[in-house]
C-alpha cells in the first residue's frame, strides 16, 4: 500500500496549481461572481494545458489519464478559486457518458471538441417532479422513422444555458416494467428547433456556473444521436454517476481545503487582546478539527478515484467519498466565516464565497441522503 502520489502525479498538481495561482485572480473571481459570468477565457487557456478532459484518450482528444489525475486537478482548482475552478472543471461534465458508452462517431465528433474548448457539456437527468430519483423519466423520446422525438423538461442543468450539447435521459419505453428498463440516453445538440434553456439566475452559490431548466418541445434528432443501445440509458447514467461523484467529492475537497488554507493565513495575520488569535487555544483546537476532516475527506476521494481506475466499480465507496467531502467543505467553510468574524461575513472576502459554493456538494449529483441510502443498500444488501 502506498500513500504517496507518482511523479507524473506530482507534476500535475504543481501544473495545476501554478495555472490557477496565475490565472484565478481574486478581483476577477469577485467580478465575475457579481455579475454571474461564466470565466470563458480561462476555460480556454485550461482547455488549451490540457487540463480539461485530461481523462480522455489521447485519440480523442485528451491525455489517457484516469479519474485519479482528474480528481487532482479538481481539488487543485477549487482550492484556488471556488466559483471560477468549480466552472472550468465542469465544462466537461457528462461527456464521460460519450466517452464510455458513445459510437466511434459519436466519441470523434465530441470529444475532440470537448477537450479543445470548442464545446462545451451538460447531463439533462434531474426533471422538477422526481429529483435525485431517475427511475422514471417524464421526458420522453419517441422513435419516428430515422429520428426520436423528445418531449418533457429537466430542471437544475449544470451548464444548460451555455452547453453545445447535452446528454439527455428519456424514457423510450413507457410500458417497461420496472420503468428504468425503458430508458435511454441521446446525445442532444442545443441548436435544434425545440430546445429552449431558462438560465436560473438567483443562486445561493456557483454563480459563475450556468444552471437552467431545459424544455423539449417536439425536439427532433436523427436516430444514431441515442448512445448505446435503447434501454440502457439507467445503466449507463448510473454507471456514470459513480465516476462524477468523484469528481465532485473532489470539489468539496479543493474548497475545504481552500477555506482552510485562508483561515490559517488568516488567524497567524490577525491580532486581538494583544496577541495573534492564532495563539489562541480555541482557534488551534478548530483548525485541527478542519484540518483533520479534510485529510479524511482526501483519502476517501484519492480511494474512490484510484479504484476507479483499476476498473472497480463501488458505488458504495463513490458515495462515501461524496458524502465524506461534502460535509468537510460545509463544516470547514462555515468554520472558516466564524474564525473570519465579521469579515467573513462580508462578499469581498473570499470564504463567504466558498462557504456558498460548498453546500452545492452536499446536493448535486445525488444528495447526502441519496447517498446515505447507496452506501447502507451497498452493505447491508438485500433484506427482502
Amino acid at each position: 500500500m502506498d500513500f504517496e502520489l507518482d511523479l507524473e502525479q506530482k507534476e500535475i498538481v504543481k501544473a495545476a496549481r501554478e495555472f490557477a495561482e496565475g490565472e484565478f485572480d481574486p478581483q476577477l473571481a469577485f467580478e465575475l461572481e457579481k455579475t454571474h459570468t461564466f470565466p470563458a477565457d480561462i476555460r480556454r487557456k485550461a482547455c488549451k494545458l490540457g487540463f480539461v478532459g485530461i481523462h480522455f484518450p489521447e485519440e480523442y482528444g485528451g491525455q489517457g489519464y484516469g479519474i485519479m489525475e482528474n480528481a487532482l486537478i479538481v481539488e487543485e482548482f477549487c482550492r484556488r478559486d471556488s466559483g471560477i475552478g468549480s466552472a472550468v472543471v465542469l465544462s466537461d461534465f457528462s461527456s464521460e457518458v460519450v466517452m464510455r458508452f458513445g459510437s466511434e462517431a459519436q466519441k470523434k465528433a465530441y470529444l475532440p471538441k470537448v477537450a479543445s474548448g470548442a464545446y462545451i457539456s451538460g447531463g439533462g437527468y434531474t426533471e422538477p417532479d422526481h429529483g435525485s430519483d431517475i427511475t422514471f423519466m417524464n421526458t420522453t423520446a419517441v422513435r419516428d422513422g430515422d429520428s426520436y422525438v423528445i418531449n418533457g423538461s429537466k430542471t437544475f442543468i449544470t451548464n444548460g444555458g451555455i452547453a453545445q450539447f447535452l446528454i439527455v435521459l428519456c424514457q423510450t419505453d413507457e410500458n417497461a416494467s420496472p420503468p428504468y428498463r425503458g430508458q435511454s440516453t441521446f446525445i442532444v445538440p442545443t441548436d435544434v428547433d425545440g430546445f429552449e434553456a431558462v438560465e436560473i439566475e438567483d443562486k445561493m452559490g456557483l454563480k459563475m456556473t450556468s444552471t437552467a431548466e431545459i424544455y423539449f418541445n417536439n425536439v427532433r434528432i436523427p436516430a444514431d444521436a441515442l448512445i448505446g443501445e435503447a434501454g440502457k440509458g439507467f445503466y449507463q447514467v448510473l454507471e456514470f454517476f459513480d465516476e462524477s461523484r468523484v469528481e465532485i467529492a473532489a470539489q468539496a475537497l479543493g474548497i475545504a481545503q481552500g477555506a482552510l488554507d485562508r483561515t490559517i493565513a488568516y488567524i497567524k495575520d490577525r491580532s486581538q487582546f494583544g496577541k495573534k488569535i492564532a495563539a489562541f487555544q480555541v482557534n488551534q483546537h478548530k483548525i485541527a478539527d478542519m484540518a483533520t476532516r479534510v485529510e479524511l475527506a482526501r483519502l476517501m476521494v484519492y480511494k474512490a478515484a484510484w479504484n476507479y481506475d483499476k476498473g472497480r466499480i463501488d458505488p458504495t465507496l463513490t458515495s462515501m467519498a461524496k458524502m465524506t467531502a461534502g460535509q468537510a467543505a460545509v463544516y470547514v467553510a462555515d468554520e472558516a466565516i466564524q474564525m473570519h468574524g465579521g469579515y467573513g461575513y462580508i462578499m469581498e472576502n473570499e470564504v463567504e464565497r466558498f462557504y456558498r459554493d460548498a453546500k452545492i456538494t452536499e446536493i448535486y449529483e445525488g444528495t447526502r441522503e441519496i447517498q446515505k441510502n447507496t452506501i447502507s443498500s451497498g452493505i447491508v444488501g438485500r433484506y427482502k
